[in-house]
């Protein structure tokens, strides 16, 4: 019996000195927690945002931010695997030494490749032209592809393959965007579903349990209170929104859908006139450029190279407008204007990126004579195909931000200057221009799609991306704050994050295109790059792989086989299933449990009405 006692006594301690424990290791995180969210970046602003403006601009400049931590950790990635290993050898730091990539069973006139780097006497204009085209003195440095052509890295005895690194960092970036964007999209989509609960249990939500009673600073306490009305004012439009659709007469409805069925032919047409435009100006550009650098031609062959950034950047500016005006005669809820009008942009701005990729692609396929196909790629044209590339995504994020900054200083600005000064009636009746979220939120994803598809042909472009969304936060927040007025009809962030990050994750599937084709499809250059002596960029792996052990090489290869693969996608479909069906059956009981708290609250109002009529007789 004294055993028995001692041993509850020592089991009734472990389980107090446990709990213990679990409580403070508990209070230690969510203190860690609480002080990691002041280090937020810019959480002060985005909060001052949201006070002033509700939370579906708030959103943008979140997703922003999200983007800003997205493309440095990109660019360190890069740097680390890529460029840090390239620079330490050819300089000999570290005592190391590099090995050239000598070419091998190669044609001698596919070897030739002669960057356009300055020599002599240089014009400023001629330093300008190759900051805005990164041709000259940017074409080699470490910038672009053409120039890692280092084969292995030697720190004292450990070998690094430059070749495989580079392959298996783009693999990673690409892998970590999509992990990474599918996460918050599934956070999203779980506050997307919280939301869609039924308006009176929103209502009351917001009303008993919104407030947060831990807020003690008065600035913090007036951003709150406008948050909560923001979303109680979003609440009563989509109320109002729902009442007006259900009013509808059949006359109305033929109306409004006979309307809308025109405005979408005038859509597929500007589209379509967009698609041609860029296709027409590419070829142009690319025909002409080498004739302009032959004449020596300086401005004319800066303006043939900019062309197709320049179509690309008015079909980008254009055609959101357009949109936005069409959209405002389509009556639909602001929630959906946002969608729809984020939908059609994409194919503008997305598309618009497939059809120069496609054009680039069809010229450097574009092989008629023997010494070409020889090549496996036009190298009369472009020597260093990857370079070129690069180069051309360069131009369009470098432009894409010169148009930001114009509109904002020579369009916003003025604008509001004249609203301000000047009391001519046509200029009040147009008054300031409210934040468009999704030209906005359209604008960052195509910059975004660039440096996804650009960083295997132009490593550092994410750390220039970074700069780039970086100083567009401010620019957005000083032509919010000054040039700006709040959403007439308010805006759910929920929502909207949840629909950024779905067409953020169409521009990462696009970006797999071409850069999948570039690796695995295109013959690598055989003048410049760590790829010269294999086939393609993906040889680089199965060349690897022949260097393991044979066990290890089996195994790899029954990983890769249709034997191990058909097995194992069925084992991912049934696993898909049977989650699909948990989160159904997890629906069902939610409801049924809606359900009785609905009979319960009646039971107990029917009680409550019993015990009255009792008291009262």
């Amino acid at each position: 019996r004294d055993y028995q006692q001692t041993d509850t006594k020592y089991s009734s301690g472990w389980k107090q000195w446990k709990g213990t424990s679990s409580k403070l290791m508990k209070k230690v995180l969510n203190d860690i927690k609480e002080s990691s969210s002041y280090l937020k970046l810019w959480r002060h602003d985005i909060h001052s945002i949201e006070g002033k403006f509700g939370t579906g601009i708030q959103s943008y400049f979140s997703f922003l931010r999200f983007l800003v931590l997205l493309n440095f950790i990109i660019f360190i990635l890069m740097f680390s695997f890529v460029t840090l290993p390239s620079i330490i050898s050819t300089h000999g730091i570290f005592n190391s030494t590099f090995t050239k990539i000598p070419p091998k069973n190669i044609e001698p006139h596919c070897t030739v490749y002669t960057p356009s780097g300055n020599k002599g006497l240089v014009y400023f204009y001629t330093y300008l032209k190759d900051l805005l085209s990164g041709t000259g003195f940017l074409e080699v440095t470490s910038l672009f592809y053409g120039y890692y052509t280092i084969d292995a890295a030697w720190v004292s005895v450990l070998r690094y393959n430059l070749p495989l690194a580079y392959l298996l960092t783009t693999l990673a970036y690409l892998a970590l965007s999509l992990i990474w964007i599918i996460k918050r999209s599934v956070e999203g989509f779980r506050q997307n579903l919280v939301r869609h609960e039924d308006q009176f249990q929103s209502y009351c939500n917001k009303v008993f349990a919104g407030w947060d009673f831990c807020i003690t600073d008065p600035n913090a306490a007036r951003l709150k209170h406008r948050s909560l009305q923001y979303e109680l004012q979003t609440d009563l439009e989509e109320e109002r929104l729902k009442r007006k659709i259900a009013d509808r007469t059949t006359k109305e409805k033929l109306r409004i859908y006979s309307l809308r069925i025109f405005i979408n032919i005038i859509v597929l047409a500007v589209l379509s006139g967009c698609f041609y435009s860029i296709y027409m100006a590419t070829a142009f550009s690319q025909n002409h450029s080498v004739v302009s650098i032959r004449h020596d031609i300086r401005a004319a062959n800066l303006l043939v190279q900019y062309l197709p950034s320049i179509v690309i950047t008015l079909a980008n500016f254009i055609a959101p407008q357009i949109f936005s005006l069409l959209i405002s005669f389509e009556d639909y809820s602001p929630a959906f204007e946002i969608r729809l009008t984020l939908m059609r942009c994409v194919f503008v701005r997305l598309a618009n990126i497939g059809v120069l990729m496609f054009s680039l692609w069809s010229q450097i396929s574009s092989c008629t004579t023997d010494e070409c196909k020889a090549c496996g790629y036009n190298y009369e044209l472009y020597p260093c195909w990857e370079s070129e590339v690069g180069q051309e995504m360069y131009k369009l994020m470098i432009f894409d931000f010169i148009i930001i900054v114009a509109v904002t200083l020579f369009l916003d600005f003025p604008r509001k200057l004249l609203v301000t000064h000047c009391s001519c009636k046509l200029v009040q009746w147009c008054g300031l221009p409210e934040f468009g979220i999704s030209d906005n939120v359209l604008e960052i994803i195509y910059g975004q799609t660039i440096c996804w598809i650009g960083t295997f042909f132009s490593p550092l472009l994410p750390g220039i991306a970074t700069i780039k969304y970086f100083l567009i936060f401010y620019i957005k927040k000083i032509s919010l704050m000054h040039t700006r007025k709040p959403a007439a009809r308010p805006v759910r962030a929920s929502s909207s994050n949840f629909f950024f990050l779905v067409v953020l994750l169409i521009g990462l599937v696009l970006a797999f295109v071409p850069v999948g084709i570039g690796i695995g499809y295109i013959p690598s250059s055989k003048a410049c790059g760590p790829f010269r002596n294999f086939s393609t960029s993906w040889a680089v792996v199965p060349a690897t792989i022949l260097g393991f052990p044979v066990g290890l090489q089996q195994v790899i290869h029954g990983i890769a086989s249709e034997a191990f693969a058909v097995p194992f996608f069925m084992v991912i479909c049934l696993v898909m299933f049977y989650f699909i069906a948990l989160a159904g059956a997890h629906k069902r009981v939610v409801e049924q449990l809606k359900d009785q708290l609905i009979l319960e609250s009646r039971d107990k109002l029917f009680l409550i009405r019993k015990i009255a009529e009792a008291q009262s007789h």
